[in-house]
């Protein structure tokens, strides 16, 4: 397999792949495609909640399938490029795989308190929040096992695992691009 100049960033809800991408993109000038932000945008036309929307994606497995394949076609024509993507590894096998993991309490709270979130993750409360991550990893693993075969949390699908909840972005970035360079020379 040869390797191209791509990084999947794959990770619990809240595990701050947005926020890595973000950071991977201006020390390392990669271009970033991002699924999470189309599949809200897709939401948020069909008049949808996030969750309403995975709900939908199970009785469609055609379009969930079309979003992943957006993802891989892309990969295929451009290099230097970072995948803000849950199925991103498994949509691009020859890319850095990385997945970052987040307690639950603290993922809960960056979603309450983010406003990007607002439109299609409305919550009354941080435990509602927290049902809410529960339920979706939950629909959404079993969905991929269903339509892929795969499973996420096994994490031998992964090149490098980060726990985010204790430390910087900058930190994680950090060790990102240092094991990146590494599994390049490899």
């Amino acid at each position: 397999m040869v390797k191209k100049h791509i990084i999947t960033i794959a990770g619990d809800h809240a595990s701050g792949q947005g926020t890595l991408s973000d950071k991977l993109h201006e020390r390392l000038g990669y271009e970033i495609y991002r699924n999470g932000q189309y599949i809200r945008q897709l939401a948020k036309s069909m008049g949808m909640s996030i969750i309403k929307f995975q709900e939908y994606l199970d009785e469609h497995e055609e379009l969930d399938r079309e979003i992943e394949k957006k993802a891989s076609e892309y990969a295929n024509t451009h290099d230097n490029l970072i995948i803000d993507a849950k199925l991103g590894w498994y949509s691009v096998p020859n890319s850095f795989k990385v997945y970052l993991k987040v307690n639950i309490d603290v993922a809960a709270l960056r979603i309450f308190h983010d406003e990007k979130r607002k439109d299609t993750e409305k919550s009354n409360s941080i435990d509602e929040v927290k049902q809410k991550i529960v339920y979706r990893y939950n629909e959404e693993s079993t969905r991929w096992f269903k339509t892929y075969g795969i499973k996420r949390e096994d994490m031998s699908n992964y090149d490098l695992i980060i726990d985010t909840t204790h430390i910087t972005p900058d930190e994680v970035c950090d060790e990102v691009i240092k094991a990146y360079q590494e599994w390049l020379k490899k």
